[in-house]
């Protein structure tokens, strides 16, 4: 059996299984069109990967879901509810610590509405996967691009800076229906998240220092979004939707984190007071925000003053905190501070 074909195989299995588990390799030789002695081989190789568990005699052995498994599917997102696949065709297939199936449904459901809202695209396609130490999953739409929609709603021509706003989160093109929640809540669930969109990327590591960094584009149009939940994180989804709340204790969306190396490049600095009025824009809803300077070493004097003397001035009901900062950029926020 060629290699293609037993990587084309993970994708169904899990869900033939469960239909299926006996009489197995008959049913796999109707599903991949080859015969029976290849389809039984297959079945042996899958049981071997772990995507298979086999029990019974040998003559009439039963399987079922091995701790590998995954459903792909693809689904018209014109009228399409997003609860309707993670129940039916999802959920069921899968055997998730029950904090992580918590997550694991709020990102699913939360990335195919904004497919099935915001893409305007026709077509969505979802895969999840779990392995023995991760749930991962994979939502991409044929729409117009995240980074494009963000151009012409909001007139931020720059990526990078489009990906500053949605890390601040609170940002939406249907302010009436949507509170700008969504996408960066499901970013802290997971410990891996990727975003691809309009031939740009950018990448989420719960472990990193600096969460956000520009990553290696996969994808010209449409939107894609990657993440990886591990099965035994102690992170749940409580916490996280706590996460943002000054006390730690409620669901308000009161403070938010900027990854400031996201403005930042081989030839562009920290140094204007138009870069501190885009990191200061929409701060005024939040109640705090952390400057996060990782990878940033200096900045100039019109940046820091715009943004912690004459920013900070205008808007005091906002405390903004400051995280790690080189020795020079601490020394110029102090000598604007002090003037």
């Amino acid at each position: 059996m060629a290699r293609t074909d037993l990587a084309s195989a993970t994708t169904w299995i899990t869900s033939l299984v469960q239909r299926h588990p006996s009489g197995l390799a008959q049913a796999v030789a109707a599903r991949a069109g080859c015969s029976l002695a290849k389809a039984r081989r297959l079945v042996h190789q899958l049981t071997e990967l772990g995507w298979l568990k086999r029990s019974g005699p040998l003559n009439r052995p039963q399987f079922e879901a091995g701790p590998m498994r995954q459903i792909v599917q693809r689904y018209p997102l014109q009228g399409l509810d997003e609860d309707r696949p993670w129940a039916r065709d999802f959920a069921p297939h899968f055997s998730l610590p029950a904090h992580v199936r918590e997550m694991m449904q709020h990102a699913f459901t939360e990335l195919l509405n904004n497919a099935i809202d915001h893409s305007e695209g026709t077509q969505v396609a979802i895969s999840l996967r779990q392995t023995n130490n991760h749930a991962q999953l994979l939502v991409s739409d044929d729409g117009r691009g995240l980074f494009d929609k963000i151009r012409e709603g909001f007139d931020i021509e720059d990526p990078a800076a489009a990906m500053l706003e949605l890390s601040k989160g609170k940002l939406t093109s249907s302010p009436q229906r949507h509170t700008g929640r969504g996408l960066f809540f499901t970013s802290r669930l997971a410990d891996v998240f990727d975003l691809h969109a309009n031939s740009h990327a950018f990448q989420h590591r719960e472990w990193r220092e600096s969460h956000w960094v520009q990553g290696k584009a996969m994808r010209q149009s449409g939107s894609a979004v990657y993440l990886a939940i591990a099965l035994d994180t102690s992170r749940t989804l409580e916490q996280v939707m706590r996460s943002a709340s000054l006390d730690g204790e409620s669901y308000g969306f009161e403070r938010t984190t900027l990854p400031l190396r996201l403005l930042t490049g081989e030839h562009v600095a920290l140094e204007s007071r138009s870069q501190a009025r885009r990191v200061a824009a929409r701060l005024g809803q939040f109640k705090q925000a952390e400057l996060d300077f990782s990878g940033v070493e200096r900045i100039g004097q019109g940046f820091a003053d715009e943004l912690f003397r004459v920013f900070a001035r205008d808007q005091q009901q906002v405390e903004l905190q400051i995280r790690n900062a080189s020795r020079n950029v601490a020394a110029m926020i102090a000598a604007v501070q002090a003037s």
